[in-house]
């Protein structure tokens, strides 16, 4: 397990580029350290790492996740939420601990949007039992990015989306001056007004949103 995060490390920190670090700092706001690999690199660089006969066991995957996200640079975060769509399948129950650990843990829109679309989204298909008490109590805290996934976990849903809850998350939101929450009310509306235009307009109608979420949500209607 240790050997898999060692290799991978030795194998991104060789094709290290600063000029190309800078300018990825400054684009994620300088919150984080980067290497300075382009992600299509980054795929082909991680990809001897992820095969199916070199990637770690189920079993191994939360603890490997952890060690990959307590890594320096973002590129390793990158890499474990890779890590972890490759188990879709064999997902379980516990995994939205570890989740919620990536949401909540060095937390950006470039990694929270992946986690909440792709594990997220997916993990609440699978045990929708779940699905409520879990909303609940992340929308009771007061983390943003835990409010964010609410929001779009259903972005890729389409006639499956479930309207009555996206409302529910979506009205005490209303009124909040957080950028990254006005824009994901946005996001998801827009989404899925490529399903449903007329609910949309309806549901933009009803409800006081910001300009921004206003905007989002309409962008793709005549």
């Amino acid at each position: 397990m240790m050997n898999f995060v060692t290799e991978l490390n030795k194998s991104f920190y060789i094709h290290k580029n600063e000029t190309v670090a800078e300018k990825q700092e400054a684009y994620l706001k300088h919150k984080f350290q980067l290497l300075g690999i382009k992600t299509p690199q980054r795929k082909e660089l991680q990809k001897p790492f992820l095969s199916k006969n070199s990637r770690p066991k189920k079993e191994n995957l939360s603890d490997i996740t952890i060690k990959l996200w307590n890594l320096p640079y973002r590129e390793f975060q990158y890499v474990a939420i890779d890590l972890n769509r490759l188990y879709l399948r064999q997902m379980q129950e516990k995994d939205i601990d570890i989740f919620e650990c990536m949401i909540t843990s060095k937390s950006w829109w470039d990694s929270v949007d992946l986690i909440a679309v792709n594990l997220v989204g997916h993990y609440f298909k699978l045990f929708p039992q779940n699905k409520f008490e879990i909303i609940d109590k992340w929308m009771s805290s007061e983390n943003i990015w835990l409010h964010r996934t609410c929001l779009i976990f259903q972005l890729k849903y389409k006639q499956e989306t479930d309207l009555e809850l996206l409302a529910q998350i979506i009205e005490p939101l209303i009124g909040t001056k957080e950028f990254f929450i006005n824009k994901a009310i946005g996001w998801i509306l827009r989404e899925y007004s490529r399903t449903n235009p007329e609910w949309v307009v309806e549901f933009v109608d009803k409800h006081e949103l910001s300009n921004l979420s206003r905007k989002e949500a309409l962008r793709l209607i005549d």
